[in-house]
């Protein structure tokens, strides 16, 4: 194979090559498409990039504070994710079903999504595109609405998640006023309200993330100081990868944490995310460097949403763990709560789920910590909800290229997932409505599964040989996705590299 490659990646557009409006550089890239791709490809656009944060200059070649603060922003939009409702309740149950045991499985989850989140950053960068976009110049039509069908059912399914966490903290904030059916018709509006936090700026919005947040983490935190888990205890479940008398019950719960953790369409959205900060592709340095503190910046979002699902599984694992019906029901009668009927008088172990555990924790630990634990449930329910409804718009532009404002997009994935989310609250109760998310999380792991098999996700992408020359030096060519050499292939058309099988 010979190989002639250019010193930049020409097939993509720079910040000095992309036209600009009033200084600020709007966001284009590359129309060239390779030979793979049956589909005539129009300019790539997006809805949602209509500024891009400019990365300062510093001395300090190796690190500089004021480039990572640069650099911060996608990676804590993508963690949000990670404490979805889905993950809220996936923590608890966890903790109150085997105790600090399956600590390990939530690291271990954790890094592999840290992992898949590295790569689909470096896509995003050096490619220009984000993976909806790479998977529409890559597949034929069938296959490329296939697999667009399958994201689209992971994002409802997650959006399915964040109605019902918001429905449920509303209901436990009003005690009990506020029926779960209007909860989730609450959820339609304020959903469209807080969208409209993108106009004031990409900096404030990822801003308004962060406080969210940060809210969450305070919450949780709040519990966690509160209840005092065994110190000793939360470190062996974290790092000794063992579960001893653990049966079907605990298998289930380690599959949904899986399932909770790593969910396909957060990579997507990493990988548009990225494209948000001003790099000049042409500029190999300027690419090592923006794939470096975009790491940087995951790592740390990531070990803080860890924190905070730890501080949830730590709370009931303490507190909850081992406890039975009859212990609850006489906990919350002592204390005279109205909801002591939900705990029938039998010994058999403790179920909970995001409103059980609310009113759980005001039975041992007062009103304070039900409330505190309601809005830390909004709080991850608002924020998942709106990081859901960017990842919808990227995955239809990308494979679609369909132009929708955002709007548009809210109504139809909110429409499909408030129908049966409404039709449940309404006909039957809240056991059959968090019964629902606990479905869900699991139906997502088995279908994260099969998606690491078949999704062009950017590990996949690695196997094929997707680089960019940018990164390259030499006839064995550093993948600008993988942490190794390979030669290159057809797809790295894709930087405009020559290469053959």
């Amino acid at each position: 194979m010979t190989n002639e490659s250019p010193s930049v990646c020409p097939a993509v557009l720079s910040s000095e090559d992309s036209p600009q409006e009033n200084g600020v550089h709007t966001n284009q890239y590359s129309s060239i498409s390779p030979p793979a791709s049956p589909v005539a490809q129009d300019e790539p656009f997006s809805t949602y990039f209509e500024e891009r944060v400019p990365i300062p200059d510093s001395e300090n070649q190796l690190f500089s504070f004021r480039k990572l603060w640069a650099f911060t922003g996608p990676g804590f939009l993508m963690s949000i994710a990670y404490l979805d409702p889905g993950n809220i309740e996936s923590d608890l149950q966890s903790g109150a079903a085997a105790g600090f045991k399956l600590l390990w499985v939530l690291l271990v989850s954790t890094i592999i999504g840290l992992l898949l989140q590295r790569l689909a950053a470096r896509l995003g960068v050096v490619t220009g595109m984000h993976l909806a976009e790479v998977c529409n110049r890559q597949y034929s039509t069938v296959p490329r609405i296939i697999l667009w069908l399958m994201v689209e059912l992971a994002i409802i399914g997650s959006d399915m998640q964040e109605v019902i966490g918001c429905a449920i903290a509303l209901n436990l904030l009003s005690v009990g006023r506020i029926p779960l059916w209007g909860g989730v018709l609450i959820t339609i509006t304020d959903t469209f309200v807080f969208l409209f936090l993108d106009k004031y700026g990409l900096r404030k919005l990822e801003a308004f993330f962060g406080f969210l947040i940060t809210i969450m983490a305070l919450s949780f935190g709040y519990e966690y100081v509160l209840v005092k888990p065994d110190q000793g205890e939360l470190l062996k479940g974290m790092f000794v990868p063992y579960c001893a008398g653990c049966g079907p019950v605990q298998l289930e719960q380690a599959v949904g944490i899986v399932g909770a953790v790593i969910m396909p369409h957060n990579i997507y959205l990493h990988s548009a995310l990225v494209k948000s900060r001003e790099v000049d592709r042409k500029n190999k340095k300027e690419v090592k460097e923006a794939n470096k503190y975009f790491f940087i910046e995951s790592a740390i979002a990531l070990f803080v949403s860890f924190l905070i699902n730890v501080f949830v599984v730590a709370v009931f694992a303490q507190a909850f763990y081992s406890k039975s019906n009859m212990d609850v029901n006489a906990m919350c009668n002592k204390t005279g709560s109205p909801h002591t009927d939900l705990f029938p008088l039998n010994n058999n172990t403790l179920e909970v789920d995001i409103y059980k555990g609310g009113i759980v924790l005001g039975c041992f630990f007062g009103p304070a910590a039900l409330y505190i634990w309601a809005i830390g449930i909004l709080a991850a329910g608002q924020s998942s909800t709106m990081t859901g409804t960017y990842s919808g718009q990227f995955v239809m532009e990308g494979f679609l290229n369909l132009r929708w404002s955002r709007f548009a997009r809210v109504l139809l994935t909110r429409s499909i997932a408030i129908t049966p989310t409404l039709l449940v609250a309404i006909f039957q109760d809240v056991h059959h409505l968090t019964g629902m998310n606990d479905f869900l999380n699991v139906l997502q792991s088995l279908q994260g599964v099969e998606d690491f098999g078949r999704y062009p996700h950017p590990g996949r992408l690695c196997n094929q040989h997707i680089f960019c020359d940018c990164l390259c030096d030499g006839p064995e060519q550093r993948g600008a996705l993988c942490f190794s050499c390979s030669p290159l292939c057809s797809l790295s058309g894709l930087c405009g590299i020559p290469g053959e099988l």
